[in-house]
């Protein structure tokens, strides 16, 4: 039997303290919501994090416990602190999975990822959105059919400034016309990331089955990769392989 994924499933928990709405859509938060439907599953292990707990729930300690780490983020980016990204960063480059959801696109941690300001068109129009599978055969799109809806969402349009994907597993179009790259695999030192866009604090969203589903996939695809070698620092002095001259 292979080992438990050890996931951390990140929060702000700001929202769901101050709205009442949120509250009522979320009542164990967020990251109780998405902590539930991840501990149902037998292989994994979930625990969950929030910023305004000590090192915002990050310490060294829990990093190197975390195979996948789950972050949800959106009206306190700028009160992570610089220490925190890096050791998130530093985890991922070592080959800890980051799955990013919904507004955490403009999180720090994601933004010194992709190297981009990550910054896109939005409306919060509670439309419906239609998210097609365009890599049928990828671990993520799993269990799933050529498309799935959700009821009510906020638009995301492009452009969204990001570097193309090395995978785009879902591409999203909303009621209101608009396209967008909703589903996008990366890979940065050893480390793979999914950046997932469905998840608005006011709608249900998390709920629902397709939703869970793809989250469950990504959390398995982006377990590190088991007998890697450890990074080392790409300017130490090197020694020859073979005899020189």
């Amino acid at each position: 039997m292979s080992a438990e994924i050890k996931v951390t499933v990140w929060n702000e928990y700001l929202h769901e303290l101050k709205d009442p709405a949120v509250a009522a859509v979320y009542p164990q938060g967020i990251h109780g919501a998405i902590a539930g439907f991840l501990g149902a599953e037998k292989d994994f292990s979930v625990r969950t994090a929030v910023l305004r707990e000590p090192e915002h729930g990050l310490s060294e300690e829990v990093l190197a416990q975390t195979d996948v780490l789950i972050w949800w983020g959106h009206m306190a980016h700028d009160q992570v602190e610089d220490s925190i990204v890096d050791r998130v960063y530093q985890r991922v480059l070592e080959g800890m999975g980051l799955i990013v959801l919904h507004s955490g696109h403009f999180s720090k941690i994601f933004r010194k990822l992709m190297g981009t300001s990550c910054g896109l068109r939005w409306r919060e129009a509670g439309e419906k959105e239609r998210l097609w599978v365009v890599e049928q055969g990828h671990p993520i799109a799993q269990g799933l059919g050529h498309y799935f809806e959700i009821p009510q969402t906020e638009m995301y349009g492009e452009r969204f400034d990001i570097p193309a994907p090395d995978t785009l597993v879902f591409i999203s179009w909303y009621a209101g016309g608009e396209v967008f790259r909703s589903g996008c695999c990366y890979q940065r030192g050893q480390g793979k990331i999914f950046y997932f866009a469905p998840g608005h604090e006011t709608y249900p969203i998390y709920h629902q089955k397709e939703v869970q589903q793809v989250i469950k996939n990504a959390v398995r695809w982006a377990k590190p990769v088991s007998g890697l070698p450890q990074p080392v620092d790409p300017f130490r002095p090197c020694p020859p392989l073979e005899k020189l001259d």
